[in-house]
């Protein structure tokens, strides 16, 4: 029987990413993801706890560490798709330290830049970025080319991020 090893995450930095180099000069880069804890049936707000986080190192490599690098700031919100990895060591003690990490294949910035350098209203809404005026073309598929099936109306509380 063979097994998944697959990990997909939502959530913040909780720093900017910095760049290194192996010593053969591949590109890597560690980081933090800090996602929600979800809790079902309303236990969070009955039980009156505070909503916590997991913090979920990572590690992209190549030109994914590098877009990291040039755009991934602390706060940013990153979506993760990879694969968990463990492993050990030694420390400086003596003591053996094990490690969880997810290693990354694939790492995408889900706001725009405004959005994430805090660009928003006096509110605390976000004020998106203009866009182009959308101008269809002779060419354009209409849904009407889909067999899209019934609708159905999906609420913010029933994604899971």
């Amino acid at each position: 029987m063979s097994g998944i090893n697959s990990v997909v995450l939502v959530g913040r930095l909780t720093r900017d990413v910095e760049v290194r180099k192996t010593g053969s000069g591949v590109s890597y880069a560690r980081f933090t993801v800090a996602c929600d804890r979800r809790f079902s049936g309303g236990q969070n707000a009955q039980n009156g706890q505070q909503p916590t986080a997991d913090f979920i190192g990572c590690v992209a490599w190549r030109q994914s560490a590098d877009f990291l690098g040039s755009y991934g700031r602390k706060g940013s919100l990153v979506g993760v798709n990879g694969s968990i990895q463990t492993g050990s060591y030694t420390d400086r003690d003596g003591r053996k330290v094990y490690t969880t990490d997810v290693v990354c294949d694939r790492v995408q910035l889900l706001e725009s830049k405004g959005h994430s350098q805090g660009q928003t209203s006096s509110d605390g809404g976000y004020i998106p970025e203009p866009q182009e005026p959308y101008a269809p073309s002779g060419n354009d598929i209409s849904s009407s080319d889909f067999n899209t099936g019934p609708s159905f109306d999906i609420a913010s509380d029933d994604l899971p991020f």
